[in-house]
């Protein structure tokens, strides 16, 4: 560990490691929801409903586990899954 300079307090400084540790986590968390999203999106486009349902479920894991560490709300995750499950299953009445 570095000298503290005047001010710095060992709290402080810790508190900034795990501040930035936390953040990387969230960062890399919020990246997955982002790609399972974009996934599942994707395959709705491209009206293909088993590639679908394999992303929807792959991607209800990822909002489940990022509600879970409380990266995102509980409520915001399960607004999103229910958003997604609606367009999979618009998707399923056509066919």
């Amino acid at each position: 560990m570095a000298k503290l300079k005047t001010g710095r307090h060992t709290s402080a400084l810790k508190e900034a490691r795990k501040s930035k540790t936390r953040t990387d986590r969230n960062v890399a968390v919020k990246s997955k929801i982002k790609t399972a999203l974009k996934k599942v999106e994707a395959a709705v486009k491209a009206n293909d409903l088993k590639a679908a349902q394999d992303a929807l479920k792959t991607a209800f894991s990822q909002w489940d586990r990022a509600a879970k560490k409380n990266v995102i709300h509980y409520k915001a995750a399960a607004n999103q899954k229910a958003r997604l499950s609606k367009k999979v299953a618009s998707l399923s009445k056509t066919k």
